[in-house]
């Protein structure tokens, strides 16, 4: 048994698919590509596939990866792009296939770029207000867990950011806290931005990387 991750964007009309249509959607290609992909076991084998960190609704992800294992331990895993992209509707794209390396257990970042506007803003109003924001030295807002709504200090997730004005927009890159401990959200940066300012954004995010707790790619 050969343990394989599988890399791939999400773009296009595929940003505004839930990560349940995701997955549903991947397992019918893994099936349909004839992948010599374990299954699962019992009275409804399906093809087994895990997301290290689902991509939230909306977000553009450029280096996304789920992972498989492979029946065959000496299947050539250039072939899997092809194989899959053949199987997969416009928006998901796989550009390649690698030894899972790190498990899934050890992210513990993640990197985004975040181009922010406002209709009654200039970009560098925005690009003010946001610099405001992250130089607070706490920011709190309401999150919602398993136990109800509580309020949080995201400032204390936020690992490293740098703010750009450009002509229409401002551009934040940051790397937040990510995983299943510990997650910031860059949706929760902008609503406590908008409830600071009393202002509505636009955001349109991207999320680039993902890292361990040392700030190593994920790989």
């Amino acid at each position: 048994m050969r343990n394989v991750r599988i890399w791939f964007k999400k773009d296009f009309e595929c940003r505004y698919i839930s990560h349940l249509d995701l997955n549903r959607t991947m397992l019918r290609a893994l099936h349909k590509s004839k992948l010599p992909i374990w299954h699962t076991e019992g009275f409804n084998p399906h093809p087994f596939a895990t997301f290290p960190l689902p991509l939230s609704l909306g977000f553009r992800g450029v280096n996304e990866c789920m992972d498989v294992k492979l029946e065959d331990d000496a299947f050539d895993l250039s072939e899997i792009p092809d194989r899959l992209n053949a199987c997969l509707p416009r928006g998901l794209r796989v550009f390649d296939a690698t030894e899972a390396r790190m498990k899934a257990g050890k992210v513990a970042y993640a990197s985004f770029t975040i181009f922010l506007s406002a209709d009654k803003l200039s970009s560098r109003i925005v690009t003010q207000q946001l610099r405001e924001l992250l130089e607070q030295e706490r920011i709190e807002i309401e999150k919602k867990s398993k136990k109800g709504m509580k309020t949080v200090d995201i400032r204390q997730g936020i690992r490293q950011y740098t703010v750009t004005e450009l002509f229409d927009y401002a551009r934040l890159d940051v790397t937040l806290t990510a995983g299943s401990s510990d997650n910031v959200n860059p949706q929760l940066l902008i609503a406590a931005l908008s409830r600071d300012t009393g202002a509505e954004y636009y955001a349109d995010i991207t999320r680039n990387d993902l890292y361990n707790s040392e700030l190593e790619l994920f790989r």
